[in-house]
C-alpha cells in the first residue's frame, strides 16, 4: 500500500495551518522541534501547539513565535490588559470562544511566552487576516536564498526532507524574483529568509516525511480578496507572489466570497511544489482527516483539512492525456513555436512526425502528452498557434519509475542527478542538462564528458 494525502483548502492555506494539520494527524511536536533545531536557529523562535474549536470542530493550532516580536506583542498585550480591567464584566471565554485550554508547548528558548502565529511574505499588514500573518519581523534575520540552502543542506535531514525544502524555497525565490524583476540569488527576500518561513516549510516537509506520505494532492484554491499594506505600498489580494506561484503550476482557483488574505506565499509555495495534482480528492482508502486551524473565525470554518489514506501499489501508474492533430498547411516554424509554448505551459512531452495525408500531401502529426488538468490549456495553445480545426483526445495510463534528486559536488560546481528507481532497484541515473551545460560552457569541455563524469562520480559515492 502507498500512503497518500490530500490538502483540502476551503479557506486557503498557510504554513502554520500545514503544521497544525500535521500535528493533528499524529506528528509529535517534540519531533518537529528537535529536528528543526538542526537548522541552528532555535534561539530565533518559539514553537507551540494548542487545541482550538472552529465553529464546533476541534482542530490543532500551531504557533511560530519569532524572537523580536515577542517583546512587541507583550507590550501590546499589557496595554490591552489595562483596558480590559475597565471591562472586566465581559468573561474571557465570551471574548474568545474559539480558544480552548488544551495546550501542548515546546519553547525553544527555554522561556514560556504567549504569542501568535507568524507568516512572512514581505508585507506589513495594516489589518487582521484569516491566518494572522506578521510581516514585520522585528529583529529576526533576513536571509538570502543561498544562505537558506546552506542551512538546510548542513542540517542532516532525511534525504527527501532536504530536497523538498530546497525545492520549495527555490520555487518561492523564483516567484519573488519574477515579481521584483530580479534573480533568485540577487533579490532581497524577507519572505524567503524569515525565520518563521524556515520553520513552516522545513517543518511541513519533516511532518510529511514522518507520516510516510509518498504522494500529495491538493484542492483548487480560493482567491480571497481585499488589500494588504506592504513595504511597496497597498497591494491587492492575492498578493503578486501567490499569483506567480499559481501561474507557474496552472493551479485551479475560485472565489469563495471571503475578502481576506486566504493563501500566503509560504502556503502556496508548499502546495505548488509538493502536490502532484490539483483537483478533486484522489481515490484512496481514507484512514484519517487531520485539521489545522487558521487564526480568526470566518464564514466557513477556518481549517485546512489533510486527508490521509492509502492506495494499492501493484503498479506505479498515472493517468495522462494524449492530444493529437495533423497539420498540412502551416509553416514548420510556426509548429516549432507552438511546441515551445506547449512545453512552457507544462506539457510532459511534445513531439512531431512527418506523415503523408490525403492526396499525398506532406504533413505533420503533432502529439502532446499532458496531465489531465492541462488539457484545456494545451488545446488553447494548439488552436491559437496552428491552423488545425480539431484535436483528438485519448486518456492513457502511464507506468512510471519513482524519482528522486541528489546533488553531487564537482571541482567546477554542483550537478543535480535525477535517479529513476522502483523499490530497491535503480534503473536510471541522469545528470541535469542545464547543470552540465553551464559547466561545459565554463570549462570548454564537451557536454558529454561532463555528464559522464557526473554519472561516474555518483556511482563512486
Amino acid at each position: 500500500m502507498k500512503k497518500i494525502a490530500y490538502l483540502e483548502c476551503p479557506t486557503g492555506i498557510a504554513g502554520d495551518m500545514c503544521l497544525g494539520a500535521l500535528v493533528d494527524g499524529g506528528v509529535p511536536l517534540e519531533y518537529l522541534a528537535n529536528q528543526l533545531n538542526r537548522l541552528g536557529i532555535a534561539s530565533e523562535y518559539d514553537l507551540r501547539a494548542e487545541t482550538v474549536i472552529r465553529q464546533g470542530q476541534r482542530a490543532t493550532k500551531v504557533h511560530v513565535q519569532v524572537s523580536g516580536i515577542r517583546e512587541q506583542l507583550s507590550e501590546r498585550r499589557m496595554g490591552e490588559a489595562n483596558s480590559e480591567v475597565e471591562n472586566s464584566s465581559v468573561d474571557s471565554a465570551e471574548r474568545n470562544p474559539s480558544q480552548q485550554t488544551s495546550d501542548i508547548r515546546h519553547e525553544t528558548s527555554g522561556e514560556e511566552h504567549q504569542h501568535e502565529d507568524h507568516h512572512d511574505h514581505g508585507h506589513e499588514h495594516g489589518h487582521k487576516h484569516a491566518h494572522e500573518h506578521h510581516h514585520d519581523h522585528g529583529h529576526a534575520p533576513h536571509r538570502h536564498l543561498p544562505e537558506i540552502q546552506g542551512l538546510i543542506r548542513q542540517a542532516g535531514f532525511p534525504e527527501r526532507v532536504e530536497q523538498w525544502s530546497l525545492d520549495i524555497f527555490q520555487n518561492l525565490a523564483i516567484a519573488e524574483a519574477t515579481v521584483h524583476g530580479s534573480t533568485p540569488e540577487d533579490v532581497h527576500f524577507h519572505e524567503v529568509g524569515a525565520t518563521d518561513a524556515l520553520v513552516d516549510i522545513v517543518g511541513t516537509c519533516l511532518g510529511l516525511d514522518w507520516l510516510g506520505i509518498e504522494a500529495l494532492y491538493c484542492s483548487p484554491m480560493p482567491t480571497g480578496g481585499g488589500t494588504v499594506k506592504a513595504a511597496h505600498g497597498i497591494l491587492p489580494v492575492p498578493v503578486p507572489a501567490v499569483l506567480q506561484l499559481w501561474q507557474q503550476r496552472q493551479v485551479p482557483i475560485y472565489s469563495n466570497g471571503i475578502k481576506k488574505e486566504l493563501v500566503t506565499p509560504t502556503g502556496a509555495a508548499i502546495a505548488t511544489t509538493l502536490a502532484k495534482e490539483f483537483g478533486e480528492p484522489p481515490m484512496m482508502q481514507l484512514e484519517r482527516v487531520a485539521l489545522g486551524s487558521g487564526t480568526i473565525d470566518l464564514p466557513l470554518p477556518n481549517l485546512l483539512r489533510l486527508w490521509i489514506g492509502s492506495v494499492e501499489t501493484a503498479a506505479n501508474l498515472e493517468t495522462v492525456m494524449e492530444l493529437e492533430t495533423q497539420i498540412d498547411d502551416l509553416n514548420p516554424q510556426a509548429i516549432a513555436y507552438a511546441c515551445e509554448k506547449l512545453r512552457e505551459a507544462g506539457a510532459m512531452d511534445v513531439f512531431t512526425q512527418g506523415i503523408a495525408m490525403k492526396k499525398n500531401r506532406l504533413g505533420t502529426l503533432l502529439t502532446v502528452i499532458c496531465p489531465n488538468d492541462l488539457v484545456e490549456t494545451c488545446e488553447k495553445i494548439i488552436f491559437t498557434e496552428t491552423t488545425t480545426l480539431g484535436i483528438r483526445r485519448q486518456s492513457q495510463s502511464r507506468s512510471i519509475l519513482d524519482r528522486r534528486f541528489e546533488i553531487i559536488s564537482t571541482p567546477h560546481g554542483d550537478i543535480k542527478i535525477k535517479i529513476g528507481f522502483r523499490g530497491d532497484k535503480i534503473y536510471n541515473v541522469q545528470p541535469e542538462y542545464e547543470d552540465c551545460a553551464a559547466i561545459a560552457s565554463k570549462t570548454g569541455q564537451p557536454w558529454q564528458a561532463i555528464a559522464q563524469q557526473a554519472v561516474e562520480q555518483y556511482a563512486l559515492e
